[in-house]
């Protein structure tokens, strides 16, 4: 039985060392990610015969010369030890599958430093144990720190922080283009802060040259700028719902939920209405929009009101929009409107998977929540109740570099965790941007 379960332990050990080439030589994340699960897997069958093994020498079984010694050496009495020690055995394995080992961890292929295994690993701990980061990740979150545009706004000395890991940033990112419809259709860029930014740089166009003709260089003017500073957006998880998970992969799926949905709603709520006060300027308090449009109610539930003073003034460049509202706005006041000749103007579609389309007047109808935009029903005069523009007119700045940040709460003794990404976002276009407000009722109504 001691033998069988030793040729057993043998052949595993040759997977580990079969994962591990498999790893090193792989490019992909994915991939890694699942030899990663296949070394965790790999080392508890490992602790398991380990334990069998620890069994069978506590009942005496095999006492005296070890079969398996053959044609393997004598073996020191620090290996018999470690070999006897079914803790100490996983221990190792576990280092070797985690890729602990400075060795190992300079023969990595990839460049990115918070895009390995070892990292991963390491930042899980971190989060859910309070484990400090191993000493050589330590020096590589410095280094981006250090390097990251304002890093020194958001990072206290007594604060114990680390960087995202790429892989984990990515699914976020991912997975934020499929949370908020208004997020996805923003244009994302990553400029260095500080900098004037012209906006036909964000916005090119293009000349026709003459036939046989050379192009030449032309001294263009842009007095419109545009320039990004640094907003930090925080996003605050509970430590004990972290704690509870217990796996990597089950660990970064959560986290991924958690971090995306409570910062798509942030930035999508400073995209349409953010003061700019340290947070992004908004599209509805943006100054440089001067296309206002206020509806009286009879207009505002008219089909007539509507095409005289709202689609009639979009100059005709600027026609590919779509009309940003509140869901109740549509369903209780746009749904259902007719024209002069009693035709639908607005309609809703419903697609294979049963998902509805809106569009009013030929455009696309983005509905958002109140949070965003109040509902014609709860608004205040001269509140704004509808937008009309392009969302990929709207440009998103940021690095995307998250970072976690730890620290303990004295005064009410708790652990607590927060993500931090720093951004800005402005109007590029102002010109093709419309804002329409609800007006006042007439006297006496």
């Amino acid at each position: 039985m001691k033998d069988y379960l030793k040729k057993l332990r043998k052949r595993c050990e040759q997977k580990v060392a079969d994962t591990r080439t498999a790893m090193r030589a792989s490019d992909s994340a994915d991939e890694v990610r699942s030899l990663g699960e296949t070394l965790d897997t790999l080392a508890a069958e490992l602790k398991e015969l380990d334990e069998k093994l620890a069994e069978l020498e506590g009942e005496g079984e095999g006492e005296g010369e070890d079969p398996g010694a053959a044609g393997e050496g004598a073996d020191s009495e620090a290996s018999r030890s470690t070999q006897m020690n079914p803790m100490a055995t996983y221990g190792n394995l576990r280092t070797v599958a985690s890729f602990q080992v400075g060795e190992q961890r300079s023969a990595e292929s990839n460049d990115d430093p918070f895009a390995t295994l070892a990292y991963r690993q390491a930042f899980h701990q971190l989060v859910t144990r309070r484990t400090p980061l191993p000493e050589q990740h330590r020096a590589a979150v410095n280094q981006a720190l250090s390097q990251s545009r304002a890093a020194d706004a958001v990072t206290l000395t007594s604060d114990t922080t680390a960087v995202i890991p790429t892989t984990l940033v990515q699914d976020i990112i991912s997975k934020a283009d499929t949370c908020g419809n208004v997020w996805a259709k923003t244009t994302k860029t990553n400029i260095q802060g500080g900098v004037e930014i012209p906006i036909m740089d964000l916005k090119p166009s293009a000349t026709w040259i003459g036939e046989g003709e050379v192009s030449k260089d032309q001294k263009l003017s842009a007095t419109d700028k545009v320039v990004f500073t640094y907003h930090g957006l925080e996003c605050r998880i509970a430590q004990s719902i972290l704690v509870s998970v217990v796996t990597i992969d089950a660990f970064e799926k959560k986290f991924v939920e958690l971090g995306t949905e409570a910062m798509v709603k942030a930035m999508e709520a400073a995209v349409v209405n953010g003061d700019g006060l340290g947070k992004m300027l908004g599209i509805t308090k943006d100054p440089r929009i001067k296309s206002i449009i206020t509806l009286a109610p009879e207009d505002f539930t008219s089909w007539e009101g509507w095409q005289k003073k709202v689609i009639a003034k979009i100059p005709k460049a600027y026609r590919n929009g779509e009309f940003i509202m509140e869901q109740g706005t549509f369903d209780g006041y746009i749904n259902g409107m007719v024209d002069l000749n009693g035709q639908p103007i607005a309609r809703v579609n419903y697609g294979i998977e049963g998902e509805e389309t809106y569009r009013f007047a030929g455009k696309t109808v983005e509905t958002v929540e109140p949070a965003l935009l109040p509902s014609y029903e709860d608004a205040a005069t001269g509140d704004v109740v509808a937008i009309f523009g392009k969302l990929s007119d709207y440009v998103v700045n940021s690095n995307m570099q998250m970072q976690l940040v730890q620290w303990t709460d004295h005064d009410t003794n708790k652990n607590k965790t927060k993500l931090l990404l720093i951004c800005d976002g402005k109007v590029v276009d102002p010109h093709g941007f419309m804002l329409i407000k609800k007006g006042a009722a007439p006297s006496g109504v």
